[in-house]
């Protein structure tokens, strides 16, 4: 499939929310409806503006086909080494099983690599076990055990 990788603009974001809330988790903690919630505009505003954050659009032709956001946080451990954090990965329902959630990881894993950073992490919900044999087959390993507190 060719497709090619870019920021996002906000011109992007109904794409977006729409994939990020097209699926079963998603269709629970999202809110597609037009006009977008401002606070999805403001996201984008904050994430846009942030030199340690970008928003990834996958696009086929002119159709944005999958998205994932990339954090990069500096840390005192590993001797004030970067690492990347991949979150919000999603494709469009139209190319799921095509391929192209495997080259935005692939994207982002060299991302991090021209960012500088020692590792690259994620985490996917225990809920999604398919999600997880992907990530795992793209050399991703569980190697510690994530905890959430929600506020």
């Amino acid at each position: 499939m060719d497709i090619y990788f870019r920021l996002a603009k906000e011109d992007d974001l109904d794409s977006i929310v729409y994939m990020l809330a097209d699926d079963v988790l998603g269709s629970k903690r999202e809110k597609y409806e037009q006009p977008l919630l401002e606070n999805y505009i403001k996201a984008f505003h904050s994430i846009n503006t942030d030199p340690n954050n970008e928003l990834i659009v996958a696009c086929k032709e002119e159709t944005v086909v999958g998205v994932q956001q990339l954090t990069f946080t500096p840390y005192l451990t590993h001797q004030g080494g970067w690492r990347a954090t991949v979150e919000g990965v999603r494709t469009a329902a139209s190319v799921r099983g095509k391929g192209v959630g495997s080259e935005l990881i692939k994207w982002a894993i060299d991302r991090a690599k021209q960012r500088g950073c020692h590792v690259i992490q994620l985490t996917t919900d225990k809920k999604r076990p398919d999600a997880l044999r992907f990530y795992e087959r793209l050399g991703f390993k569980a190697t510690h055990e994530g905890l959430k507190l929600e506020l």
